[in-house]
Parts: C-alpha cells; sequence; structure tokens
C-alpha cells in the first residue's frame, strides 16, 4: 500500500523528493504518516479536503482486501 500511496502523491506534488511516509502498524491497523513541502500541502489536500478525502477511500480500499484498517495523516 506504501507504494501506491507514493505513487499517487508523487503525481500530484511539485516536489517528490521533499515527500516522506512514515508507517506505524500495529496488528491490522497501519497508520501513514505524511510529511510534505508546505508549498505542497495544498495540492494534496484539495479544495474543501476532497483530493486527501479521495486518497484516503483508495488506501482504505486497499486495505480491505488485506483485512486491514488504514489512516493518513498528514503533517
Amino acid at each position: 500500500m506504501k507504494e501506491v500511496l507514493m505513487y499517487i502523491i508523487g503525481s500530484l506534488v511539485e516536489k517528490p523528493e521533499a515527500v516522506k511516509v512514515g508507517v506505524a502498524e500495529d496488528g491490522d491497523v497501519v497508520r501513514y504518516k505524511l510529511t510534505l513541502d508546505s508549498g505542497d500541502r495544498g495540492k494534496v489536500i484539495g479544495k474543501e479536503g476532497r483530493v486527501v478525502k479521495s486518497i484516503r477511500t483508495v488506501l482504505q480500499a486497499a486495505a480491505a482486501r488485506q483485512n486491514k484498517k488504514v489512516y493518513l495523516d498528514i503533517d
């Protein structure tokens, strides 16, 4: 799932080299912590949070196939 997240985020931002993804797994829960350049944060969140909501939906669909829950936090 991390590869999917990196692919999606990398195609949205202007500075993909500044993207860092931290992963914390606890049983069937996976929490991703996304660190971005301040100029790219708005692009990833999107208007009224629509882009990040869509990214979370894709991650949740991928996690459901593995019987896991996934959370995405943006810093």
